[in-house]
């Protein structure tokens, strides 16, 4: 499948930068047969001879689960950064997103106050209402949850958004403090 993938993205021609990410845990056997891929060369040399080449326009990603067999020449190679989960909390997150607000309602003291205070006071315990509550198809974790209650919030605050065309009048951004 990798072989696939990295001959594939090595044939295309176009401008864009090609991004090949993979995520899970580091294992040690098959980090060690990146190291051609990771060092100056940047070639993927396969177990049945064949080596493909990969171009300037190709990056490759990898979000790991841990690195327990990550060898410190693997993690300098990949430029790995591992966070623990715990240091990765929901504040932080919330902290972020509200930055990404649409800058008339980022501009807003009272709007960012109470987005945050509810955030403070509702958010850990509604993860925790769905932990326990409702069954997921597909696994989350809280992180998921926040996140995807955030993209909702997004799409409601999209007529906040100014461009050449549309401007935000004071009245709009208003009203969202009453």
């Amino acid at each position: 499948m990798l072989a696939k993938l990295v001959s594939e993205c090595s044939k295309d021609e176009s401008p864009d930068l090609r991004w090949i990410q993979f995520d899970g845990p580091v294992d040690a056997l098959w980090i060690e047969n990146m190291n051609t891929v990771l060092d100056d060369n940047k070639k993927l040399c396969l177990n049945s001879g064949q080596i493909i080449q990969l171009t300037p326009r190709m990056r490759m990603m990898f979000e790991v689960e841990d690195l327990m067999v990550a060898s410190p020449a693997t993690v300098s190679r990949c430029g790995m950064v591992y966070m623990e989960p715990e240091d990765y909390t929901l504040t932080l997150l919330v902290k972020s997103w509200i930055n990404t607000l649409p800058e008339k309602v980022g501009q807003n003291s009272f709007i960012k106050t109470t987005l945050t205070n509810l955030f403070d006071s509702h958010l850990a315990d509604g993860c925790y209402f769905v932990r326990k509550n409702c069954p997921e198809l597909v696994l989350t974790v809280d992180n998921n949850l926040a996140q995807s209650c955030m993209r909702i919030l997004d799409c409601f605050f999209t007529p906040y958004i100014e461009d050449d065309i549309k401007k935000v009048n004071k009245d709009m951004i208003e009203f969202l403090s009453a």
